[in-house]
């Protein structure tokens, strides 16, 4: 990590430690936004972190944003991070069209959305439904990718414009269903999509940034369970010092590594645009990282694991919901399968060698 992104890092942490204690994740899951935690994450400008700062945002590249996700997802932070830069941030400045300056998400990632554009300039009109949302409720703009005789079209819309039917995902964050009937949008919320910006790459953005925030919220469970199993006494000496015990600190120790090596060199690659190979690898690796370190973590500690008041559900929640978002790891698995059986095998060996080009 470089000393400029350690500072970013560094920065963060400090407010994360301020404001996103267990409690507050506990009270956002009730009330659906913590207002101080968003407030000071934004005078930062870290939500617009990767947004070309000639477009409205903070500057930076993917592997910066994914460095502050991996703090976010530590901390269990209930706030769209990932969406307002690395997502909707992205789509708008790569179109031209305004930033927020407050939260915004994406409707994007489920095969139910449908979302037609009709009418032109001066009279353009929005028809569709998004489902599972991530905070549209709390959301200044939700962006999409609309159609129009085939050609895809950028949009950003008002969510007082739609009928929004609250939902959550297991972890008690906002993922809500948009209706939009017939919307009336202006003209300076509509572009037409340049080259590389689509459903499909927001959908492996989407991808990226929650395996980010999955490797953050394994270190914390590996830091935890560490810090459990060692205050923890059974027989008169700490259980960490149990060979059976011992063998969960080692799989979770692996997991997160690997969820964090795979995460590292996918957002490192990504300096021009996301690649598939290494955004899939990622999101599976992080996936069945979360699967077996969440399991070895609540063996470990047992029933205080599954508690309201402890840290590790709260993660937990967040590492499975977070897996099944932007595509499950079997998903990612068949996607990624068919391009390299579609490749050949003496495509192979090259593309699993080639490892971190950039200096992330």
């Amino acid at each position: 990590m470089n000393d400029e992104r350690r500072m970013l890092v560094d920065a963060a942490t400090s407010i994360f430690e301020d404001l996103c204690s267990p409690e507050t994740v506990r009270a956002a899951e009730q009330s659906g936004w913590p207002g101080p935690l968003w407030s000071a994450l934004a005078e930062a400008g870290f939500p617009w972190v990767s947004v070309p700062e000639q477009h409205g945002g903070s500057g930076g590249s993917v592997a910066d944003a994914c460095a502050l996700l991996r703090v976010a997802g530590a901390f269990a932070a209930p706030v769209p991070l990932a969406e307002t830069g690395l997502l909707a941030g992205w789509a708008l400045s790569s179109a031209g069209l305004e930033l927020p300056s407050g939260p915004a998400t994406v409707g994007v990632g489920n095969r139910d959305d449908t979302l037609g554009l009709t009418g032109s300039p001066g009279s353009w009109r929005l028809s569709g439904q998004l489902h599972r949302v991530p905070w549209a409720r709390e959301s200044e703009r939700i962006v999409a990718i609309a159609q129009q005789h085939g050609q895809a079209y950028v949009v950003s819309v008002k969510p007082d414009d739609t009928r929004i039917e609250p939902g959550r995902n297991l972890a008690g964050e906002p993922r809500d269903t948009v209706r939009l009937d017939g919307v009336a949008t202006s003209d300076d919320a509509v572009a037409p999509a340049p080259d590389g910006v689509s459903t499909d790459a927001l959908v492996l953005r989407g991808a990226l940034a929650r395996a980010a925030l999955m490797s953050g919220a394994l270190s914390r469970v590996s830091a935890i369970t560490i810090r459990y199993t060692n205050e923890r006494q059974q027989f008169g000496r700490p259980i960490a010092r149990f060979q059976a015990v011992q063998q969960h600190l080692v799989k979770i120790a692996e997991q997160t590594e690997a969820a964090i090596m795979a995460v590292t060199a996918a957002a490192g690659n990504a300096v021009r645009a996301c690649d598939f190979f290494d955004v899939a690898a990622a999101k599976i690796v992080a996936g069945e990282a979360a699967n077996i370190a969440s399991a070895s973590s609540h063996q470990a500690h047992g029933a205080i694991g599954m508690t309201k008041e402890y840290e590790l559900g709260q993660l937990s929640r967040r590492l499975w919901s977070w897996r099944d978002e932007f595509g499950r790891a079997e998903d990612w698995s068949r996607l990624l399968g068919r391009q390299v059986a579609e490749a050949g095998s003496d495509a192979l060996w090259p593309r699993i060698s080639t490892g971190l080009f950039s200096n992330a």
